[in-house]
């Protein structure tokens, strides 16, 4: 066999820590950075909404991540991608703060630096990493009907009394579009190629849609994600859209400033997800835990 390069990875379920259920994310860990075309490949090969790859910097004394999708898209902002690629690096033993201040620790997300927080779960020893995604804005409403019909719903289904579908940004812009319950939630069949043209027009990502729990519930909100833009048709845990919606609902004043509040994604898809969110004076912590379901070696 001719010579060629081995990378360990893990496959993780992020936001999580149960195997199988969350968002599943495959983490290569690499001595540097590689050629775009083998990102890619790898990414097609695994197939998972990200993956994400993941070397420490000893130049910027930082963990330095990049993440793809099986389309090749190279991904921004703060969600299970950079979640899973954090907890990952730690359950491997990596010395990723050692050489930061201690109070101000940061990984970086392609070339930005984003700061973190993590404790360790006192019973399982797992990581729980909270990532700081800036403050929301709020940007455009877009029609309900439009969303509606992208949806395959009616209008009276989206529950436009409290809220209207609107584009909010913390570090992706993505449209908030809100579900009158549970379950015309998980029983929406959306066109793609709708939600393509919208998300086109209108300059955002993915669509958020949330239905309100009743109080007895853990989570506040349930949620399921659809970015066809960028090749994710649904995605069982969105970090990068928890962030703008809870800053969506705090400036409608439904949910309060430093309090935290869990959101669930992924039951349609049988990948329960739990997804902590907190909206404070200066940014927004979107965080969770992740649990290692594989690991293996891969070849280039």
């Amino acid at each position: 066999m001719e010579n060629r390069t081995t990378l360990q990875y893990y496959v993780l379920d992020v936001f999580s820590n149960k195997s199988y259920k969350g968002n599943p994310l495959s983490v290569v860990f690499t001595n540097g950075d590689l050629d775009l075309e083998v990102y890619q490949n790898i990414s097609k090969e695994f197939g998972y909404s990200e993956t994400s790859f993941v070397y420490y910097s000893t130049k910027k004394k930082a963990l330095k991540v990049r993440s793809f999708t099986p389309t090749g898209i190279e991904i921004d902002g703060a969600g299970h991608n950079l979640l899973g690629a954090v907890c990952g690096a730690l359950l491997k033993k990596m010395p990723i703060f050692e050489e930061q201040n201690e109070s101000d620790p940061f990984v970086i997300m392609k070339n930005s630096p984003i700061p973190l927080t993590v404790s360790f779960d006192p019973v399982t020893q797992y990581p729980v990493v909270q990532m700081h995604q800036k403050s929301a804005v709020i940007k455009d409403e877009i029609p309900t009907y439009r969303i509606a019909v992208a949806l395959g719903l009616k209008i009276e289904d989206l529950d436009v009394n409290a809220f209207v579908p609107t584009i909010v940004k913390t570090e992706v812009a993505h449209t908030m579009v809100p579900i009158k319950n549970s379950e015309i939630l998980n029983s929406c069949i959306p066109d793609n190629q709708l939600l393509m043209e919208i998300s086109r027009e209108y300059k955002f990502e993915g669509f958020y849609c949330f239905t309100i729990a009743d109080e007895k519930q853990e989570h506040i909100v349930e949620t399921r994600f659809f970015n066809p833009i960028i090749g994710i048709y649904e995605d069982p845990a969105t970090g990068t859209a928890a962030g703008p919606l809870i800053g969506f609902l705090t400036q409608k004043k439904f949910t309060k400033s430093e309090k935290e509040y869990k959101i669930l994604q992924g039951v349609k898809l049988k990948q329960a997800s739990m997804i902590e969110v907190m909206n404070r004076e200066e940014d927004i912590l979107v965080g969770g835990s992740s649990i290692i379901t594989m690991k293996g070696e891969l070849y280039i």
